[in-house]
């Protein structure tokens, strides 16, 4: 049986598996708590169907293992396993939609949509496999880089994981965190998750040219920007001086912040 078949088992395994999961406990989190496993798995399945004996696939399917490894290691230590670990921004949502519409959107976007992603994002690997050998200063190249972008994310979660332990215990100096990567990106760790999986596209790129395999990192990226908007629009809710944070830093991209407005003519 081809690779490609064996992923397609386990995405209607996944995806059945992580709705009906949602529909009986009534949380809604399940993809998240199988998204830092899924694409490991599809990886694996790649680099096996090539009997873990080629390079480019070796280094994609090790470098995505240390991606998962990291990512479920900082979703357990917030609760993610826990029961109730559900995503915050679903209570939001129940609020703004009629039951039978949120379940639509549960099957729809939650459970099928996410996992399709999980699925293509993937898929250099296929590329890969279908284009192998040549293992290059190309990839070497795109393994750096993807390692640091892996290093960049892991600083941004401890950063967040520790001002969140600060504020719990009542010692943050401000109600959301603004200093260290975060005066410099409003989601640095959503910059670089979706770097990572663009190197892991450019993996394809180098192996076999520029192919409908990439389409994972862009549906993975417009995810991230719908996502984004609507963390802000509960943020921006929440916090009113976020508004203000909003003005100085960039969104997604790290970047030098805007100088702060001055409040008195003349100061």
């Amino acid at each position: 049986m081809d690779a490609l078949r064996v992923c397609l088992y386990v995405f209607a395994g996944v995806t059945i598996g992580t709705w009906l999961a949602s529909v009986l406990t009534r949380e809604y989190s399940w993809v998240d708590r199988i998204w830092s496993i899924v694409p490991v798995v599809y990886l694996g399945i790649f680099a096996g169907a090539a009997g873990f004996a080629d390079a480019r696939l070796d280094v994609m399917f090790a470098l995505v293992a240390l991606w998962g490894a990291r990512l479920t290691f900082n979703f357990a230590r917030k609760g993610g396993y826990a029961p109730g670990g559900e995503d915050y921004r679903w209570a939001v949502l129940r609020e703004r939609m009629a039951p039978w519409q949120f379940q639509v959107f549960n099957f729809f976007f939650i459970a099928l949509y996410q996992n399709v992603i999980l699925l293509l994002i993937s898929l250099p690997a296929l590329t890969a496999l279908d284009h192998r050998g040549g293992f290059g200063v190309a990839d070497v190249v795109v393994a750096v880089v993807f390692l640091a972008f892996l290093a960049g994310e892991t600083i941004a979660d401890q950063q967040q994981w520790e001002f969140h332990r600060e504020k719990h215990a009542g010692r943050a100096p401000t109600r959301f965190l603004q200093t260290g990567l975060f005066r410099y990106s409003r989601h640095p760790n959503f910059f670089f998750e979706q770097a990572q999986w663009w190197a892991v596209a450019a993996f394809g790129v180098v192996a076999g040219g520029l192919q409908w395999t990439v389409a994972g990192a862009v549906l993975l990226t417009l995810l991230f920007v719908g996502s984004t908007r609507f963390t802000e629009s509960i943020s921006k809710a929440r916090y009113p001086e976020y508004a203000d944070y909003q003005r100085r830093t960039s969104a997604v991209v790290p970047w030098w912040p805007a100088r702060a407005e001055r409040r008195f003519p003349g100061v």
